[in-house]
């Protein structure tokens, strides 16, 4: 199917490809597919069964012909050579392979519909293509219409892909616009900063300037990694890079085959606990994730004696910034350790606090270089014996993601859940990502399949921590 080419690259020229996206795209195995996914559910507009919503969906989705450059882009060929160095832009996409429609097998619960997704979210996305995917999918006995979707990681992060799909959605129910994620006029609803036409001789003056202010980036990540090494002699509750984590049954080699598990809260009892203690609702979510990895730990007899220690990625995006990967990571103690949950959650703010405020007094260039010495790890992760014969630096990942602070629509359809589906890695058997919506906040949990048993236990161990916290900051539930 040809389509219309939105020009970005004039003449289908290829363009060379950032060191995060090459980052991605290199430690990709079989056994360890490198690309973040979600799940949203929708109610039909009133009068509108759940088959005609998935039609009326996957229709607009697959007639949506005018694609943006960045659902057109690819690793250049030969993909084994060039391509992890250069993004090419294809001038053909195949609809019947990118937009998939499905029917659950009866009876339709949700367990079917994690199943769906468990099964598609482990095998790797085709890199002679564009490399994404969008699943419309019906047939749950609750008359909800779901959307599954997965991009890889080297096009966008987490934070990007949330911002792509609340592009597709209006505010006003009566709206009937709704289209598909990469039709370029969603694109030009973010608004940019505007500036005067320039002649040649300012754009070279700009690129010298954008030259000599990167090389002086450069020179300061010295200085950057001595304000981190004086950070982490300081202070204690500062986890710095290279720092060893305990060996866990999570920190092994995983194979291919993931489950995905996901549940919501109500932001309310969040909030509660946090306004009572006065601390972020970030604080209490990573206090929920923390007593329920110890609790699981238990179940699995395999508690270690030190505290787990997990990668938080941070977003350096802006409002008007591109979409693409602008991330850092930073360490966070979960003091997994402690049984009493004041005292974890005491360590886990104080813990998350040092390692923000040191982010913050950073260039965006050095909190970057911060996180890829953080990451750093995972490049070696696919080197036959290193996950299983090297000390873990982390032992699994928690992202907050925002989503939207309002009930949105597709063409009347409600958007009712966003869960995020993201990345197991080898030594991080375990991925527990959120998204914060006006009324909730989604776990989104991804496994290896094998090496994490019974995953949807932390589900209920969520539930149990949340009631803890309750507690400790004494609010009515």
């Amino acid at each position: 199917m040809t389509i219309i080419v939105v020009e970005e690259n004039p003449g289908g020229l290829m363009s060379y490809m950032p060191v995060t996206a090459s980052m991605f795209l290199l430690a990709e195995t079989r056994d360890q597919p490198i690309h973040v996914g979600g799940l949203q559910l929708f109610i039909p507009r009133e009068g509108q069964s759940s088959t005609e919503l998935a039609e009326e969906i996957f229709e607009t989705f697959y007639s949506c012909t005018d694609v943006h450059p960045l659902f057109r882009k690819r690793p250049a060929q030969p993909v084994s050579l060039v391509g992890s160095l250069m993004w090419s832009f294809d001038d053909e996409i195949d609809f019947d392979y990118h937009v998939r429609r499905a029917v659950l097998p009866r009876p339709g619960r949700i367990r079917e519909l994690f199943r769906y997704v468990s099964l598609h979210h482990g095998t790797l996305l085709d890199r002679n293509r564009p490399m994404w995917e969008v699943h419309v999918i019906d047939g749950l006995e609750d008359g909800r219409v779901a959307l599954y979707t997965r991009i890889h990681h080297s096009i966008v992060d987490g934070v990007s892909a949330l911002r792509l799909l609340e592009r597709t959605l209006s505010e006003d129910p009566d709206d009937r616009s709704g289209t598909a994620p990469w039709n370029p006029s969603l694109m030009r609803r973010r608004p940019k900063p505007t500036a005067p036409a320039k002649g040649l001789l300012s754009r070279i003056g700009d690129i010298a300037g954008t030259a000599t202010g990167l090389a002086g980036e450069v020179v300061g990540l010295g200085a950057a990694a001595a304000k981190v090494a004086y950070t982490a002699f300081t202070d204690d509750a500062f986890v710095p890079p290279l720092h060893a984590a305990p060996k866990t049954i999570l920190d092994v080699p995983i194979g291919s085959a993931r489950r995905f598990a996901a549940q919501r809260w109500e932001l309310t009892r969040l909030r509660a606990i946090a306004d009572a203690m006065q601390i972020t609702i970030n604080d209490v979510m990573v206090a929920m994730c923390s007593g329920a990895m110890r609790a699981y730990l238990i179940d699995q007899d395999a508690l270690p004696d030190a505290p787990l220690i997990a990668a938080m990625p941070v977003s350096l995006h802006t409002d008007n910034d591109a979409d693409g990967n602008n991330i850092t990571a930073i360490m966070v103690n979960l003091a997994t350790d402690q049984p009493d949950p004041e005292r974890r959650l005491a360590t886990i703010i104080a813990s998350t606090r040092k390692s923000k405020e040191l982010v913050r007094s950073l260039s965006p260039v050095q909190s970057m270089a911060l996180g890829a010495a953080n990451f750093a790890p995972l490049a070696l992760a696919t080197v036959p014996g290193f996950v299983r014969y090297t000390p873990p630096q982390f032992n699994l990942i928690i992202s907050n993601v925002p989503g939207p602070k309002t009930d949105l629509y597709w063409n009347g359809a409600k958007l009712d859940g966003v869960y995020p589906a993201s990345i197991p890695l080898g030594g991080q058997a375990i991925n527990i990502t959120v998204a914060t919506t006006a009324d909730h906040i989604n776990f989104g949990l991804t496994g290896a399949r094998k090496e994490v048993p019974s995953l949807q236990r932390l589900l209920t161990h969520l539930d149990t921590s949340l009631e803890e916290l309750e507690k400790v900051a004494d609010v009515q539930t």
